[in-house]
């Protein structure tokens, strides 16, 4: 039996650069160190610390400035926001006055669909952690999700009883992510669905598709189907220099 890959030296100084920025060690603005000094700190060569911050310099994490160095990314000034915030459920239902419930369906630990393009990018050839679970408000369905989960990503998930916690609060309290996807769409719920979220089959559903990265790592993608009427999304935005 052969043990988890340990992290290249590359992607130990991405994920420590990346967790004082997410954390909020790192305010928008704030200089990072100069190369010279991350390669003192971390003993390696200037073309490491080069590749590491191109690649945060490529996510949008930081700028690169000529001659000054580089700063953790300010968010545009004309756009209060460019995408969707990835919501706690548990805590949503919970703000909208509601009693949050929440149960598991099912979970498996298995290899990707072969002929799933989808599944088979986030595994990287690897097993995926699959969940399926019922999030409830008030005692009533309010939504079914199907979340597959990278261990390569993240390996604690394995060890986590995803029976009285939510995959998706436990990944927004555990997990940095650097950049998410959604896609939004309309569907009427097939009769497996439908049974589970007590409708008639073809009832409108609400559904969001999400992929979730760390750098170039994929860490999860979930499918969240809502009940038509029981949820809604929100952007706010301005109009942006031409």
């Amino acid at each position: 039996m052969t043990g988890k890959k340990a992290p290249t030296l590359n992607q130990r100084i991405r994920e420590d650069l990346e967790g004082r920025i997410l954390s909020g060690q790192w305010q928008p603005g704030f200089r990072i160190p100069y190369e010279h000094e991350l390669m003192e700190q971390y003993g390696c060569s200037r073309m490491t610390v080069n590749k590491v911050l191109t690649a945060l310099a490529e996510s949008g994490m930081i700028e690169r400035r000529r001659r000054a160095g580089s700063f953790v990314a300010r968010q545009p000034p004309h756009l209060e926001q460019v995408a969707l915030e990835i919501p706690d459920i548990a805590m949503a239902v919970g703000a909208r006055g509601h009693t949050y419930g929440y149960q598991l369906l099912d979970r498996a630990h298995r290899r990707a669909d072969p002929g799933n393009e989808d599944e088979m990018a986030l595994s990287g050839g690897r097993m995926l952690l699959a969940i399926r679970c019922l999030h409830l408000a008030d005692g009533q369905p309010f939504a079914l999700e199907h979340r597959l989960i990278n261990p390569e990503g993240v390996p604690e998930a394995l060890q986590v009883d995803f029976a009285v916690m939510a995959p998706g609060s436990w990944l927004l309290q555990n997990v940095s992510w650097t950049r998410a996807q959604h896609r939004i769409s309309a569907w009427g719920a097939d009769a497996p669905a439908a049974a589970l979220l007590k409708v008639k089959a073809g009832t409108a559903c609400l559904v969001i598709d999400r992929h979730t990265w760390r750098g170039e790592l994929p860490i999860t993608r979930v499918k969240q189907m809502f009940l038509g009427d029981a949820w809604d999304l929100v952007a706010r935005f301005a109009p942006g220099a031409r």
